[in-house]
């Protein structure tokens, strides 16, 4: 697939991220399936998967602005959770809003 027809939220993911949802795919979705082929329990695969959710979510959020972008960068790099990542990004656009008004 051409990079320019690649959607922003997969641009973003590592090969690693891309072999899974691969797999995850052509098992039809079945967690069960995916953890005998990497060959680790059904809960490790599901916290890979919230964790790829979570991924993405946290990409799409995410704009050009600076600041939004760090957080992001941080989360993606696993210094920052996801949560909290989605907490600073959430503060500062209200307060960004705010100071607008």
């Amino acid at each position: 697939m051409p990079i320019e027809m690649v959607p922003g939220w997969m641009a973003g993911l590592e090969e690693e991220d891309v072999a899974f949802i691969r797999r995850f795919l052509l098992a039809s979705g079945s967690l069960k399936e995916v953890a005998g082929e990497y060959g680790v329990s059904y809960p490790t695969v599901r916290l890979r998967l919230d964790r790829l959710i979570q991924k993405i979510k946290l990409s799409e959020a995410a704009d050009q602005d600076p600041y939004v972008a760090l957080v992001k960068r941080l989360a993606m790099d696993d210094k920052l959770d996801f949560d909290t990542a989605k907490l600073l990004i959430g503060a500062y656009r209200k307060q960004k809003k705010e100071s607008c008004k």
